[in-house]
């Protein structure tokens, strides 16, 4: 797990020093904040186009479902990968990449088994309407 953070950090730091020596080639004089201020916000700009049109055509084809699955899915990374940092920084556990693919794939199993049953359950239905 601390090797995958280390990783993920090193690969963020890379992208911070092209953008500062772009910054400082173009002699913009931006601050890192003002720099945060305008990648991210862009990023998260270019997050809801993309997210807003696969949103749009998951909706108009009735599934709704995969938009709440995606929500969720996110979420939860975001979430056990604070728990295991959070466990890394006050030793309450051990931080470990492997208690965040066991913890999503609890939330898969679930969610196929859920999945599974409302299928059934809805095609059953079908069927008496059919009648």
């Amino acid at each position: 797990m601390k090797e995958l953070l280390y990783l993920i950090v090193g690969y963020i730091a890379r992208i911070h020093d092209k953008l500062m020596r772009i910054n400082d080639g173009f002699e913009l004089h931006y601050s890192d904040k003002q720099l945060h201020f305008l990648v991210v916000g862009l990023f998260g700009m270019a997050l809801v186009f993309v997210t807003h049109a696969l949103f749009q055509y998951l909706a108009s084809h009735d599934h709704v479902l995969v938009i709440s699955w995606i929500y969720v899915f996110t979420l939860l990374v975001g979430l056990t990968f604070a728990i295991e940092i959070g466990q890394g920084i006050t030793h309450t556990g051990a931080m470990d990449f492997a208690d965040i693919v066991f913890g999503l794939g609890g939330f898969l199993l679930f969610f196929a088994v859920y999945a599974v049953v409302r299928g059934i359950v809805k095609g059953i239905r079908k069927m008496m309407e059919e009648r």
